[in-house]
């Protein structure tokens, strides 16, 4: 007797590791793709605001008008920094470029102008309002050219949308994939019970309170898979937060604050709902269909 108790046990505690197991890993993948998902539009504003714009000046240009644009650019509501580079740091720059020094090739002539380096705000980078304000800049007398990457504008700003598109496409998928996952997992659990079940129910006792304990331990394993889940989101977070600094992901607790309770919710939820509809599915069922 007290081996086949033991028996049991063993079984029951094989059962729940492994329904806690398949919770974990199938909430750890949903919560990396939710993150990836809440991160994406951050990442895609952070490599727009990468690419340069370049205002060259004329050789008769003032050092007042120089400066005075570039305090104009800094304060302006579409600029992230803006930064006067001078000729000779402008030649230097372009020496370590080409890793050769051309201006003692052209006897010391040295043909870069002075010039401000701008990163605009990522929602001005879209191919009108770059051109907008390039037009504005290329107006001043003083101005010779304004320059910037129209081709990379327009393939980064395609590929965002493309990219953003197909991770609501995947995102969904993959919700469905843990649904399912999960319920059958959950199944599993409860089809090993189904006799005490109906046992239960011939006894008298209520759909409502044979399904009572079958829930509160999904829903407890529900919690310890979550919490697994998230220790290891965690270690991910932090570590792409070391990786991309500029991101500033630690410091966005609404995201992270959505990201954590997100997890912890779909799995006591799912598990809940699983687990409501496996044990009514025995308690529907006759005896003998028990044994099919």
């Amino acid at each position: 007797m007290s081996s086949q108790s033991s028996y049991q046990k063993r079984r029951l505690f094989s059962s729940y590791f492994w329904v806690v197991i398949s919770l974990f890993l199938v909430l750890f993948m949903l919560g990396l793709q939710g993150f990836f998902l809440l991160n994406s539009q951050k990442l895609a504003d952070y490599f727009r605001e990468q690419i340069p714009m370049s205002i060259y000046f004329k050789d008769t240009a003032k050092e007042v008008e120089m400066r005075q644009l570039e305090k104009t650019l800094q304060m302006a509501d579409y600029t992230k920094n803006a930064v006067f580079v001078s000729s000779e740091e402008g030649a230097q720059r372009t020496k370590e470029d080409l890793g050769e020094d051309f201006v003692a090739k052209l006897d010391g002539f040295n043909p870069i102008p002075n010039s401000i380096d701008v990163r605009l705000i990522a929602k001005f980078v879209t191919a009108t309002e770059i051109q907008q304000i390039a037009d504005d800049l290329a107006a001043k007398d003083f101005v010779q050219e304004v320059s910037y990457d129209k081709p990379l504008v327009s393939l980064l700003n395609e590929n965002v949308k493309r990219i953003s598109f197909w991770m609501l496409i995947v995102s969904g998928i993959f919700v469905l994939i843990a649904f399912l996952l999960i319920n059958s997992s959950i199944r599993l659990s409860v089809y090993a019970k189904r006799f005490t079940i109906k046992t239960m129910q011939m006894v008298g006792a209520t759909k409502g309170f044979i399904r009572k304990p079958f829930i509160m331990t999904s829903i407890k394993l529900g919690v310890i898979a979550a919490i697994l889940a998230l220790g290891l989101l965690a270690v991910v977070v932090y570590y792409a937060n070391d990786i991309v600094p500029e991101l500033e992901i630690l410091k966005n607790y609404e995201m992270l604050g959505i990201l954590f309770v997100g997890v912890l919710v779909f799995g006591i939820l799912i598990s809940l709902i699983s687990t409501f509809f496996a044990t009514s599915r025995y308690l529907n069922l006759k005896t003998d269909q028990l044994y099919y």
